[in-house]
């Protein structure tokens, strides 16, 4: 399987402050890829950098063969690269249609096909499609976010903690979401700081610590490694809890 995105010796400081140190990893095509780690690892630093919203230092970031950092931003979402952003960050004084609407601002085609897959995805959007967004809930705004990035019909859709301060059934509705748009053939680049939902979704994951990758393994396999499971899901091997 071909890999829609390679990134390669990646840097990226904030001022002496090196957030991503030398990494390198790829996301097949068609697959979902997480990347874990705590508060501070560098994993929303690596996605902002792939859309140029952060200046690498060094390192190389190809996207479907073609080179794309430095690109502007407005090429690399043409290019088929959409970030659903952490915190939703909806805008708040329009209407759920008109957000939607922001996300195809690139277009100049028909938008209606895309809009009625939007809302058969998530149909509460439907219900609300001529509601602020501000007035909706939080899961319902995640939706919103997450709704607004298809509508530019991205390749590959990036998604910084999408279940950030979710309550744990809507948590669940999120997670399906994911799962059917994958299923639908939109690669996902995914950062969770839940763990447990991320790698049982994830095709392949990879665990960032302090800017580094430092392991890396199909969902299955993190998900029963033990420093995994003492760092990330709060479990540890028994027999290591008696040495």
């Amino acid at each position: 399987m071909s890999n829609i995105l390679e990134i390669k010796n990646l840097n990226v400081s904030y001022g002496g402050i090196k957030a991503v140190k030398d990494i390198s990893f790829s996301v097949p095509q068609g697959e979902i890829v997480t990347l874990i780690g705590a508060n501070g690892a560098g994993k929303s630093s690596t996605l902002r950098s792939i859309v140029n919203l952060v200046k690498p230092e060094s390192g190389s970031i190809v996207f479907n063969g073609e080179e794309i950092q430095g690109l502007p931003i407005d090429q690399i979402v043409s290019k088929g690269i959409t970030l659903v952003p952490e915190g939703r960050r909806v805008f708040s004084d329009l209407t759920v249609e008109e957000n939607l609407k922001i996300g195809a601002y690139l277009r100049k085609d028909s938008l209606d096909d895309d809009m009625n897959w939007v809302y058969e995805l998530f149909p509460r959007l439907k219900e609300r499609s001529w509601q602020l967004a501000g007035t909706l809930s939080g899961g319902e705004q995640q939706m919103l976010a997450i709704g607004r990035a298809l509508m530019s019909r991205p390749k590959l859709i990036m998604m910084d903690e999408p279940s950030l301060g979710l309550a744990p059934i809507v948590v669940q509705d999120v997670f399906k979401i994911i799962r059917e748009i994958n299923r639908q053939g939109v690669t996902i680049l995914l950062i969770e700081q839940n763990a447990n939902m991320a790698l049982k979704t994830a095709n392949k994951g990879y665990v960032m610590e302090t800017g580094s990758i430092t392991l890396t393994g199909t969902g299955a396999e993190l998900l029963a490694n033990d420093e995994v499971k003492a760092a990330y899901l709060g479990k540890a091997n028994p027999e290591s809890q008696k040495k």
